[in-house]
């Protein structure tokens, strides 16, 4: 489902989220709603509606540039793990509280590009995705954060224990140069 970039606001988007409420049988969710102005509202309207959609193995929620903070994040914590834009370490860290506890995930994309994650929030989504224990598919986004040699490393050393996981992809472009002793 396609709605970027249409003047979805708040209100929209907890209608949506209420109404997705109704498709119980769901197992894979796409839903990219960026570039519109949703908000913290909106995104917690959106996340208390997909909560009633028990049987999601597979979710992809593309909220880049859709004015959400770290209060918006925090929401999310309570649901699936899905996809929000302009989080820090704190908002990645409930993030990953969420990711933690769906150990029956197989198939995860996570955009979480553009963002303020330094290494402290790299290590929470590490030690997170490591609980994954059926995770076999994995696109993990992090270009353009703040994550660094060290948040890097940590989250390799979390993604080293998937033992599950056949398909990788994962971009740690960044603002700031990350070198690895070779």
């Amino acid at each position: 489902m396609g709605i970027s970039s249409t003047q979805i606001y708040e209100y929209g988007a907890i209608s949506l989220g209420q109404n997705l409420a109704k498709c119980t049988n769901l197992k894979n969710l796409t839903i990219k709603l960026n570039n519109n102005q949703i908000q913290d509202n909106g995104l917690l309207g959106l996340c208390s509606g997909l909560l009633n959609i028990p049987n999601i193995s597979s979710s992809k929620l593309i909220l880049g540039n859709t004015f959400i903070r770290s209060n918006g994040a925090m929401g999310i914590s309570s649901t699936l793990p899905n996809f929000i834009n302009y989080i820090d370490d704190e908002g990645a860290i409930s993030l990953s509280s969420a990711i933690r506890q769906c150990k029956q995930l197989r198939f995860l994309e996570l955009d979480l590009g553009r963002n303020q994650i330094g290494a402290i929030g790299a290590q929470g989504l590490g030690s997170a995705l490591a609980n994954c224990i059926n995770l076999s598919n994995l696109t993990l986004l992090l270009d353009n954060n703040e994550i660094g040699v060290i948040g890097a490393s940590r989250l390799g050393s979390g993604l080293a224990t998937c033992i599950n996981l056949s398909n990788l992809t994962l971009d740690l472009q960044q603002k700031q140069f990350i070198c690895f002793g070779l």
